[in-house]
């Protein structure tokens, strides 16, 4: 495993924190370019997205807290200085979405999603630098989308707002998701945003709100079932899609025991584990190709896109050294191994840099999407790096990499559920199984013990 971590530290410096110090910096317009294809051609007039923004402020903020290299800081302040001057909304609060490439505001709406990465970058940020206003300004940004976002009635958070912080008509984060009131994308980067802000600086807010969104995870967003992560709902937290997304189901694995850990209480954090034991493996079993890369989505039927984005993968390294960490399972190790080697072989650009959006299940690069665009950024996949190279060093201080030897068992029973459990779960998101009392249950268990009595009798 040490090799996997200088791997991983060669691909950080010398390719992935390279590229977009080299290349996506924007000289003319200020900030960082919009869009840059996968042969380096540049589209100087591109819009510029929040989360694009506040992405690669969150890794070169990280980049510096680890190596304390003046360049990283520099891009963090630039990143920074673009953010407060162009996306903060001075009059409502809160960020616009989207800027053109002179920084005049396109897309003024207030998306919780966004919001909750300006917060994150802001920690990260603060974390770096020591200076108490970034901290007010991310202490302030979750005042507001408390203030406006927050569900008192069920829980949790709604996805979109107006610039003015009313309730928008239309929920979707992007043309491919669901118009619905609340989604588990949403809530898996808040909970990371607010888990990361609450590791730097004690809050009572923030402890007391990451708490509920842990529990949202446990009691509404992961199927009891399949152990995987359903993805849209009503304001009731009443399912509303089928969709499976492999790379969010091992990316939350994680990162829901990082805000257990963080929040600091033990019985929820053994819960948290176990969990995301059983997540891990049902991605495990289902998502990883023959090359052990890791297809895209599914339904309950199977597969649906074979195709392998660059940031699943990186999420599977993270999810699955986490679940060796947790279960002592030799297979996660060496999953986390072979997607790596996934990602060198087929997702790496090497001769351009960085890394490809998407290649198809041969092996071949999209070159309909771009390696910079609002939604392709280095956070994925330095992340990665930096979240292999501290678990490595923490696992191998802690003797946990020599000799691993054989597998523990693991605490359950591993099991895909059948097409009659399948059949089951739609009619109970339905609405539509028939009531039982209490009486009547109890009728139907006593009945079961009978005949198990008599059994034992028989024999």
């Amino acid at each position: 495993m040490l090799e996997l971590w200088k791997k991983a530290e060669v691909e950080l410096r010398s390719n992935i924190l390279p590229f977009w110090l080299q290349h996506a910096i924007d000289e003319e317009y200020g900030g960082f370019r919009g869009q840059i294809a996968n042969d380096l051609t540049v589209d100087p007039r591109a819009a510029k997205g929040l989360i694009l923004n506040t992405r690669i402020l969150w890794t070169f903020s990280k980049a510096f807290s680890v190596y304390r290299a003046p360049v990283f800081l520099a891009a963090a302040r630039r990143a920074y200085e673009y953010l407060i001057r162009f996306f903060r909304d001075a009059e409502f609060g809160g960020f616009y979405w989207m800027v053109d490439f002179e920084g005049r505001p396109l897309d003024t709406k207030k998306r919780i999603y966004g919001q909750a990465f300006t917060v994150y970058a802001l920690a990260e940020y603060y974390h770096a630098t020591g200076d108490a206003e970034i901290l007010a300004r991310a202490l302030r940004l979750v005042e507001k989308i408390e203030a406006a976002g927050h569900d008192a009635a069920h829980g949790g958070y709604f996805e979109t707002y107006e610039r003015d912080w009313s309730l928008a008509q239309d929920q979707r984060l992007s043309d491919v998701d669901m118009d619905e009131k609340k989604s588990m994308n949403t809530h898996l980067h808040l909970l990371e945003a607010y888990a990361t802000l609450l590791r730097f600086h004690e809050n009572a807010t923030l402890r007391l709100r990451l708490r509920e969104l842990i529990e949202v995870f446990l009691n509404h967003i992961i199927d009891p079932v399949t152990h995987h992560f359903i993805l849209f709902f009503d304001d009731e937290w009443r399912p509303r899609s089928e969709k499976i997304s492999f790379g969010h189901d091992i990316e939350g694995s994680w990162l829901l025991c990082e805000a257990a850990q963080i929040l600091g209480d033990k019985s929820l954090l053994t819960r948290v584990q176990e969990v995301a034991v059983k997540m891990a493996q049902a991605v495990y079993e289902q998502a990883l190709d023959s090359d052990s890369g890791l297809q895209y989505e599914a339904d309950p039927t199977g597969i649906t896109d074979t195709d392998k984005h660059w940031w699943p993968q990186a999420e599977a390294v993270v999810g699955f050294l986490n679940a060796y960490e947790l279960s002592g399972q030799k297979h996660f190790l060496t999953a986390a191994e072979r997607s790596w080697e996934f990602i060198d072989k087929y997702i790496i650009d090497h001769q351009n840099g960085e890394w490809f959006w998407r290649v198809s299940r041969s092996g071949v690069p999209s070159q309909e999407q771009y390696k910079v665009d609002p939604w392709k950024c280095p956070y994925h996949n330095s992340r990665a790096c930096f979240e292999v190279m501290e678990r490595l060093d923490v696992m191998n201080a802690a003797g946990r990499l020599s000799g691993t030897g054989q597998d523990k068992a693991l605490p359950f029973e591993s099991l895909i559920p059948n097409k009659k459990t399948i059949a089951a779960m739609k009619e109970a998101r339905s609405e539509n199984l028939e009531s039982v009392s209490l009486d009547k249950l109890q009728a139907v268990l006593n009945a079961e013990k009978c005949v198990n009595r008599d059994r034992k009798e028989s024999k």
